[in-house]
């Protein structure tokens, strides 16, 4: 845009004023409302509905570009002075509304700004999370000379087998990041032991895919700031209705909104959702005030990882009964953790609702299902849908359990309504070899199941036929 603007182009900006505001008073209007009508509603509203036919629905805008009054009206919309959506691998008014509704309900008890990028993928969502910190070191000219030092990032290798992938192979072997391990998350010493002036970010996953480790969010956020560090965490296993990582100190969380999320299973998404005014040592004061418009109007637009408005609108549809359904299957998924637990031909569960769990006492503190205090008492505790758990008798017998499930689906998927299993080793975890699964602790006999939304009784019974092949 041209340093001179028209009065016609000025005209544009002050109306995308007018609706800028309005929109944020919708904003304001629904942060005042509950989880459940957060969900259900997002910020469309009764002027929404009229402005689009009546439509109580939020309309599906197939569309790949959007049409401007005149070259004015063009010229303030692309040059980001007024609201639009310009073209859909920028943005789309589908997919602004499930942008708004998931900085609503991850920001639901935060006290700040909280916005939201909808990417194509969860893999999609991680890597706009993570690669605008990598850039060159861009502080200031030391002595005549940039410092061109390699960056590092520090992360739990208890994470999605595609995110150890995108941190070891597209990170570490061909940008030449240094990807640093923390084998023991739960030691906040260990992580600040690699924390040095080329550390770009944290990272952690909580519950994590699929050893259900829980980290220490709030400890990692104070030793993430104390450096100037942001920290970033995938809450892909508890979403929003369990678990909202900023209101413990995050500062950006990704998901991989396929799963919980889209219970369906119709559509693919992820999410970026950041608090605005996050530290960072590299980077633009853009990227430091509003990280997930940054990301979508910049690199996101760059690397074109957005959805599709027809996945948006999936998601948008799902979302609208999540609190109810994560409490439903988390009920499931204890009564068959603790089925697991007690099962002769199996050697471990990891569950973080089981009082033997490794990091129960965190899952207990982060952990709540929101709103089910209602005001009074203790809040409820609900620890997700996934469980692990080893096969007594190794690698075939492991393999024999999964062949012989006859309602449990075989699938590399989770978050499914309809229950799934996979064993991570061959499937999920595969590609980062035996070396990478040892750092992950993720042993080859182990299955992964997500509990769904079928009778627990039901799921039960069909684990206890298939693991008698195992005895």
């Amino acid at each position: 845009m041209s340093d001179v603007v028209s009065s016609g182009v000025q005209a544009y900006i002050e109306r995308g004023k007018e609706l800028a505001a309005a929109e944020a008073h919708r904003r304001a209007t629904m942060r005042q409302m509950k989880f459940d009508t957060i969900a259900v509603h997002g910020i469309y509203g009764m002027e929404a509905a009229l402005a689009n036919q009546g439509s109580l629905n939020e309309p599906i805008y197939l569309s790949s570009a959007q049409h401007f009054e005149c070259s004015d009206h063009m010229e303030a919309a692309v040059s980001l002075q007024m609201p639009g959506w310009i073209y859909t691998r920028i943005a789309n008014p589908t997919v602004h509304y499930l942008e708004e509704t998931l900085a609503l309900m991850e920001g639901y008890g935060f006290d700040g700004e909280v916005s939201a990028y909808a990417a194509a993928s969860g893999m999609g969502a991680v890597f706009i999370a993570t690669s605008p910190f990598l850039m060159l070191d861009d502080s200031p000219i030391q002595n005549g000379h940039r410092s061109m030092a390699r960056p590092n990032l520090v992360a739990t290798p208890r994470c999605y087998g595609g995110t150890f992938m995108l941190f070891t192979e597209r990170y570490a072997k061909e940008r030449g990041v240094e990807v640093r391990w923390v084998p023991e998350p739960e030691n906040i010493d260990a992580w600040a032991a690699l924390i040095d002036d080329n550390t770009r970010f944290l990272y952690g996953e909580l519950p994590s895919n699929p050893t259900l480790n829980v980290i220490d969010i709030q400890a990692l956020a104070d030793l993430a700031h104390q450096h100037n560090l942001p920290l970033i965490v995938d809450s892909t296993v508890a979403t929003p209705a369990l678990l909202r990582p900023l209101c413990h100190g995050a500062d950006i969380v990704v998901h991989s909104v396929s799963k919980s999320m889209t219970v369906s299973g119709l559509g693919i998404a992820g999410a970026v959702v950041a608090r605005h005014n996050i530290p960072s040592r590299v980077g633009p004061d853009e990227l430091r005030e509003n990280f997930a418009l940054y990301a979508k109007v910049l690199p996101a637009r760059d690397f074109g990882p957005s959805i599709s408005p027809f996945n948006a609108m999936m998601t948008i549809n799902d979302l609208r009964t999540l609190r109810q359904r994560m409490d439903y299957i988390s009920h499931n998924a204890m009564q068959v953790a603790q089925f697991l637990d007690q099962h002769p031909n199996v050697e471990r569960v990891y569950y973080p609702g089981l009082a033997n769990a490794e990091g129960h006492h965190l899952a207990r503190r982060y952990m709540q299902l929101v709103d089910s205090n209602n005001g009074t008492g203790e809040a409820e505790h609900r620890y997700g849908h996934l469980v692990s758990f080893t096969v007594r008798g190794g690698v075939a017998a492991c393999r024999a359990v999964l062949d012989q499930f006859q309602l449990i689906m075989r699938a590399t998927d989770l978050g499914r309504i309809k229950s799934i299993a996979t064993i991570p080793a061959i499937s999920t975890h595969q590609q980062q070899g035996d070396g990478g699964r040892d750092l992950a602790g993720v042993p080859p006999h182990m299955i992964r199941l997500n509990v769904g939304g079928e009778h627990a009784a039901d799921v039960i019974a069909d684990l206890e036929q298939a693991l008698a092949v195992a005895g």
